[in-house]
């Protein structure tokens, strides 16, 4: 385990080591970094350890420090050796450090809500979480989601009244936190569901970073498998869906992606009424998913296909789909060739846009000439779900006569179509 620096050496700002060490006027120390970002950032006029008004706002290196943490740093880097790190005196030294940190975690919390460097703090706050299971728990019992709850909503308030980003980064570091959390249990999941703490979190999954967006999708998916109650109830969930389609639209990170379809799927399968599924499908969500299945690997295709046949369950779907130009193709590749599952997902989409009342004419033309009818034929000769082979057969016969007309139909296969008859 590393050597803890002497408090001479760490930064009363960020409690991190000084890299450059610098004098202001009323003779404290601090990292050149973080003094720099109290003035000039922050627009602060005072000596952040005595609140000291400053008439200037000068720096002196202090290169005496800098020599002496540099020195301990090498003594601290050959004293450390591999035959020690996992000796009983290391591991009793970490196990005390640990429990020391935690019996700080009270003042540690407490101190977040009123530090102006929270971004910092915060990032050391995960830190001593990441690994630490007794460490949750005690940032549980503490208070910890309720107080970084309040802190997530005050940093968003801060960040849409003067556009501060460094507020919004503040509320990402917080989502950081609390998704190191397991989540596991009905007390920690209530809190997180209260709108203090779920709403800014939607948020981050609509205009957060790329990490922010993983970490916030994480903690939705957890608070989804946990608790019965629905999350969607104090969140805007069309931004929701929207921001959820630009993601896989972008296609920018396959992780990101498969998180999005995670959530995405959640969110439909809470959809009670059709025009909430209209509402996804104005969005763009046929489109997009559609799109997604052209170069899609198994997961992502069965997800997607999922979400393509609770979309076509509402007429406005059906609809999207049959004015999509590489639709019909796009689900017709995946039959017989991704999964078992995609194959019977597929065909089910095909079953809800070929069979409706009604269907469109163009959403026909599309499954002959983009190789559907010819999935469908190729079904009856292989293995699959009898549910599968009996939505083939209906759909060949109910259409068989139309599809036969096309000279780009196979001669062989017309006689076929004509047996099913």
């Amino acid at each position: 385990m590393a050597m803890e620096p002497p408090p001479l050496f760490l930064c009363p700002i960020s409690m991190e080591l000084m890299e450059d060490p610098v004098t202001v006027a009323t003779g404290v120390t601090y990292d050149r970094r973080s003094i720099e970002r109290w003035f000039f950032k922050y627009g602060k006029t005072t000596c952040p350890a005595t609140m000291q008004r400053l008439a200037s706002f000068d720096f002196t290196p202090n290169h005496t420090l800098k020599r002496v943490i540099s020195s301990w740093l090498d003594r601290a880097s050959s004293s450390s050796s591999p035959s020690t790190a996992g000796s009983p005196a290391t591991t009793s030294s970490s196990s005390s450090s640990n429990a020391m940190e935690r019996e700080r975690l009270p003042s540690v919390l407490a101190g977040i809500e009123e530090t102006p460097f929270k971004a910092t703090a915060l990032k050391n706050l995960k830190s001593c979480m990441a690994g630490d299971e007794a460490a949750r728990e005690d940032f549980v019992a503490c208070g910890g989601i309720q107080v970084l709850g309040r802190v997530m909503t005050q940093a968003l308030e801060e960040s849409s009244a003067g556009g501060d980003f460094s507020a919004f980064r503040t509320c990402e570091e917080a989502a950081a936190v609390l998704a190191t959390l397991p989540l596991s249990d009905d007390a920690s999941v209530e809190l997180l569901l209260k709108p203090e703490c779920i709403r800014p979190v939607s948020v981050l999954v609509q205009r957060g970073s790329a990490e922010a967006r993983l970490h916030a999708m994480s903690m939705i998916s957890k608070i989804s498998r946990a608790s019965v109650r629905d999350w969607t109830a104090e969140v805007d969930v069309d931004d929701m869906v929207k921001a959820l389609l630009e993601l896989l639209s972008d296609g920018a990170s396959a992780k990101l992606s498969s998180r999005a379809l995670d959530v995405l799927l959640d969110v439909t399968a809470r959809y009670s009424r059709g025009a909430r599924r209209a509402k996804a499908v104005e969005l763009g969500a046929v489109r997009v998913l559609a799109e997604l299945l052209l170069d899609a690997d198994r997961h992502v295709a069965e997800r997607s296909l999922l979400l393509l046949k609770r979309m076509c369950k509402c007429p406005e779907g059906r609809l999207a789909f049959a004015e999509h130009g590489l639709a019909v193709a796009a689900v017709a590749r995946a039959v017989l060739r991704v999964s078992g599952l995609a194959t019977r997902l597929a065909v089910n989409v095909l079953w809800l846009v070929a069979c409706a009342p009604a269907p469109a004419e163009r959403v026909l033309e599309d499954m002959v000439v983009g190789g559907a009818v010819a999935k469908l034929l190729a079904l009856m000769q292989v293995e699959s779900s009898p549910s599968t082979k009996d939505k083939a057969v209906k759909m060949l016969r109910a259409h068989g006569a139309f599809w036969r007309q096309y000279p780009c139909f196979p001669t062989d296969l017309k006689d076929y179509l004509k047996s099913l008859n």
